[in-house]
């Protein structure tokens, strides 16, 4: 692969959204080809290879939640998606079909609308079980807590070891 462009995101803490309070969200537009057969295949096998086991395939939930201890990796194999990150005051990304997103443990997320058949693979570092928490349900310093303990993964979901993610979390 040629050397990454990525776009990091620090997002602050909103509400009961813990956010991280010192990893980005990590953007790679347009890291993986899309093959016609099977899409989601290539975010699959890149994700198995880099330590982060392809968990499901579906799309981004309509409402803000976040898992504070886990991090998630989020490949865009179909369709098109607008998405909030980090609660109401956060951030709006519109992510396609090739682009990766790395949300460090605690980030919000909220699909707020797609095009077309979306279609996501998303992946957990190896041994990271992720929560499903939300804002009315959360209390926010458990949760930073929580989030606080969440290990730095192994690997670069994308590039593996040494890949870009670990320049952006130190």
């Amino acid at each position: 692969m040629d050397s990454p462009r990525i776009i990091a995101h620090h997002i602050a803490a909103n509400g009961s959204i813990p956010n991280h309070p010192r990893w980005p969200l990590l953007v790679y537009p347009g890291v993986v080809a899309i093959a016609e057969a099977d899409p989601a295949a290539a975010f699959e096998e890149l994700f198995n290879h880099n330590g982060w086991p392809a968990a499901w395939r579906d799309g981004i939930y309509p409402f803000h939640h976040f898992h504070c201890d886990a991090h998630e990796v989020l490949g865009v194999y179909s369709g098109e998606v607008t998405a909030q990150f980090g609660g109401d005051d956060g951030i709006v990304i519109t992510a396609r079909p090739g682009d990766v997103i790395v949300l460090p443990a605690g980030t919000g997320h909220k699909k707020l609308s797609s095009c077309g058949a979306l279609g996501i693979v998303g992946a957990y570092p190896a041994g990271q079980h992720p929560d499903m928490c939300t804002p009315l349900l959360s209390n926010l310093k458990r949760s930073a807590a929580a989030v606080g303990r969440a290990a730095l993964p192994q690997r670069d979901p994308v590039y593996g070891e040494g890949g870009p993610l670990f320049n952006h979390w130190k």
